[in-house]
């Protein structure tokens, strides 16, 4: 398995893997890396992108370079290359805003330039399909879980986390958006089940993943977190309403795929609430995308400052 990243967020979760003789970490950009690299591969799941809505806005024009010029980039590089398989990692936030139960035949209705290089790479990736080459999109519930890169900027985790720094759990308000959500063991467990499908049955197409029974409004989502945590904590309430609400449907991947999520909110905040009180995971900027993002360019705007300053002397 090779695995390409910048690695901005570092290489520590392969730590496990460093004498698995089959890993392979490469750091490099889905924008410029060689081509040449694809060969002898099997597949690729591309989840290469800025990750979320804030970190999109930070800079538009670099989310549309990366999470969809490159991720095509990579497509075309991958069938060029003779693989059989691409699965392009999109989001159920290509949605928007919808009333009702939104399917896969449901028109896009992206409202930030992450939900819109989402909805460009899927339409320029899925017609790359031929009797050889088999390209999927999978649009995925927002993710929560513990995991090895651990993120405290997503909704679950974060209200674990203000629950247990401050007693109280940050809500987005208004409350009534509604989102639908799916743990990430499960996603991961998604993807690789995805790679066993029979291509025939995928070949150009886009799958929902997630669990129906996982649509929650926010306001309702944060009273099952700190209904199940120690203390009770209560709800704080901050930002502007958000714009973003919809409910999605996962009949197609229930159905197709036999996809069932395992794991729950409730499961969630008992383990990251573990890993927390233990000690096992401090939360820190590097868990926060667009933190980290800010912390990252600062020392590359001082580094650089340094370094013209010596220059000048």
């Amino acid at each position: 398995m090779t695995v390409l990243d910048r690695f901005f967020f570092g290489d520590q979760v392969f730590d496990a893997l460093r004498d698995n003789p089959s890993l392979q970490l490469v750091r490099n950009d889905v924008r410029w890396f060689d081509g040449s690299m694809m060969a002898g591969q099997d597949a690729v799941v591309d989840m290469a992108a800025l990750s979320n809505d804030p970190a999109g806005e930070m800079d538009p024009w670099k989310t549309f370079d990366i999470n969809y010029l490159g991720r095509v980039r990579v497509a075309r590089l991958a069938r060029e290359a003779g693989l059989s398989r691409y699965i392009l990692t999109s989001s159920c936030s290509v949605y928007g805003f919808r009333d009702g139960l939104l399917d896969e035949s449901t028109p896009p209705n992206p409202l930030t330039a992450y939900a819109r290089a989402n909805v460009m790479a899927e339409s320029d990736t899925l017609p790359l399909a031929t009797a050889n080459f088999c390209p999927t999109a999978v649009r995925f519930a927002t993710l929560y879980g513990l995991s090895g890169r651990m993120r405290f900027d997503l909704a679950v985790n974060g209200m674990v986390k203000g629950a247990r720094q401050t007693g109280k759990i940050p809500i987005m308000k208004d409350g009534t958006q509604w989102r639908p959500f799916l743990h990430v063991r499960d996603a991961a467990r998604a993807l690789a089940d995805l790679l066993e499908q029979d291509p025939s049955s995928i070949r150009g197409r886009t799958f929902n993943i997630g669990s129906d029974e996982q649509n929650y409004q926010i306001a309702k989502l944060a009273e099952l977190v700190a209904g199940s945590m120690q203390g009770r904590p209560s709800l704080e309430w901050y930002g502007d309403p958000d714009l973003r609400s919809y409910r999605v449907s996962f009949r197609r991947a229930r159905e197709e795929l036999r996809f069932l999520a395992q794991l729950t909110p409730v499961d969630a905040a008992h383990e990251i609430e573990s890993a927390i009180a233990s000690g096992a995971v401090v939360p820190s900027t590097r868990h926060m995308t667009v933190e980290w993002y800010h912390h990252l360019l600062n020392d590359t705007a001082a580094s650089q400052s340094v370094a013209l300053r010596g220059v000048v002397l």
